[in-house]
């Protein structure tokens, strides 16, 4: 189930049009570094480690509408930081990651 929300969230920064390239390859990037983080989360805690995945979908899906709703973008946000809240000793490089896809899809300027 991971794999195939990653794979849509690959799928959805592709394909966003109004997606600069080189936002695009640091998405892709922090999306990669992210897909292994979550595989390892899984393996312990695998409830929290598709919340996590699917508020990054959500997320990215907020971040990349042609008409964005900015409340909704921070409502998508919100949640993405709250996923991984509690792992920062346990999986700082986890929650490093979705700060950084947090602060980059925030920042897209669509």
């Amino acid at each position: 189930m991971i794999e195939d929300t990653i794979g849509k969230i690959e799928a959805r920064i592709q394909g966003a049009d109004a997606v600069k390239e080189e936002r695009r390859q640091e998405l892709l990037q922090l999306l990669s570094t992210l897909k292994s983080e979550v595989a390892e989360l899984s393996k312990t805690h695998q409830e929290q480690a598709e919340s996590i995945a699917g508020f990054t979908e959500l997320s990215t899906h907020e971040a990349t509408r042609a008409d964005q709703n900015p409340e909704l973008l921070n409502l998508s946000l919100r949640g993405l930081g709250s996923s991984v809240q509690g792992f920062e000793e346990s999986h700082p490089r986890l929650v490093q990651i979705v700060n950084a896809i947090s602060s980059t899809l925030s920042n897209l300027g669509i």
